[in-house]
């Protein structure tokens, strides 16, 4: 049986995993905090610990965002890094990183605002290996 819930309109929804893409249609189709919570909710059910479940979910959902929206670099980096050998899950984490990283460099300075195009090519650059060694 599959593990399903309710989402705030009374419709049932399967629970999220990160090792299997969500339905687009049905992820895009709920408010972003249940989006959100859900994904506290995985790392929840598995005890996975987190310094601050609230940004690390936040930043897992933004991924799983784009990658919905099928953006292209994102989409590209997903497949790229399972193809070098990272489950879904961390090659959400991997892609996170990096996109945490670019938002914190363009909120921390005037001189470098955010550019979604220096985000796209810090993907091209990501790879299991350099990610595995926490270099991204």
């Amino acid at each position: 049986m599959q593990n399903l819930k309710w989402n705030i309109k009374g419709e049932f929804l399967k629970a999220y995993n990160p090792n299997k893409s969500p339905n687009t249609t049905e992820w895009l189709s709920i408010d972003e905090s249940e989006r959100i919570t859900s994904v506290m909710e995985y790392h929840r059910l598995f005890q996975i610990e987190l310094p601050n479940q609230n940004v690390h979910a936040t930043i897992h959902s933004i991924v799983e965002n784009q990658l919905a929206l099928n953006e292209e670099p994102v989409r590209k980096t997903l497949e790229r890094l399972m193809n070098q050998g990272l489950d879904r899950h961390e090659t959400i984490h991997a892609i996170g990183a990096v996109l945490a990283e670019f938002i914190y460099s363009g909120l921390s300075t005037s001189d470098n605002p955010l550019d979604v195009k220096k985000y796209y090519a810090r993907l091209k650059k990501l790879t299991a290996k350099r990610w595995k060694k926490g270099k991204w």
